[in-house]
């Protein structure tokens, strides 16, 4: 028998489609058959090109009134190294997020899906933990009719072929814990970045409320 015809009708957003776990999003809800457009919101366009995408280069501290959308997708982040100071870094992972879920609520969207980080809680004394904990309360705050949350443990993929700067300790954990990984909980355990995205992608749709999932979960939904 063949399969009933999808009608696309969703429209999405995305904050960081450049990045290591935000490319594989683009790329699956590109492929997605009940999604009809999806605005990539950035500081510079995805190399990706594709009839159903929009390319939207902005600054996430003045962000213009956004197209309408459904849902939008949360992965802006970066590190204290890289950006150069915890300010820096909390503008990034904590107020762009922030500023672009507040836009597509604005734009009609009702359900977001945030990557955030293993160890996120905003009583953490750990500033990079906190301000990851900050930010899932502050979306909590917003009151979507769903937020699905992916707390990943050490991510696995290649950063240098996203054209993205190394980092020099995360290079070196995966290759520790690639060895030794199988002795840690499964909630720690490395996870590729392609099935975190795939988990977000494949369950926003059908998780209403606030759900949670760490690694261990998404390496079966993923």
């Amino acid at each position: 028998m063949s399969q009933p015809h999808m009608t696309a009708t969703r429209q999405v957003a995305i904050a960081g489609a450049t990045g290591l776990v935000g490319q594989h999003l683009l790329e699956q809800l590109l492929a997605d058959e009940t999604i009809s457009q999806v605005y990539a919101l950035g500081r510079r366009e995805p190399a990706l090109r594709h009839p159903k995408l929009t390319a939207l280069v902005v600054d996430f501290a003045r962000l213009p009134t956004l197209p309408a959308v459904d849902e939008v997708y949360l992965a802006l982040g970066t590190t204290i190294h890289q950006a150069g100071s915890q300010s820096a870094f909390r503008a990034v992972d904590f107020e762009a997020n922030l500023a672009t879920a507040r836009a597509a609520l604005a734009a009609g969207a009702r359900r977001i899906a945030l990557v955030s980080a293993a160890g996120a809680n905003a009583n953490s004394r750990i500033f990079y933990n906190h301000t990851k904990g900050e930010l899932e309360e502050a979306l909590m705050a917003l009151a979507p009719d769903a937020l699905l949350i992916a707390r990943p443990a050490l991510l696995l993929g290649d950063r240098s072929a996203l054209g993205q700067p190394a980092r020099r300790l995360e290079s070196w954990s995966q290759q520790l814990l690639l060895r030794v990984g199988h002795w840690l909980p499964s909630g720690w355990r490395p996870i590729a970045a392609e099935r975190v995205a795939r988990a977000l992608s494949s369950q926003l749709a059908a998780s209403p409320g606030i759900r949670i999932l760490g690694s261990a979960e998404m390496q079966d939904v993923g």
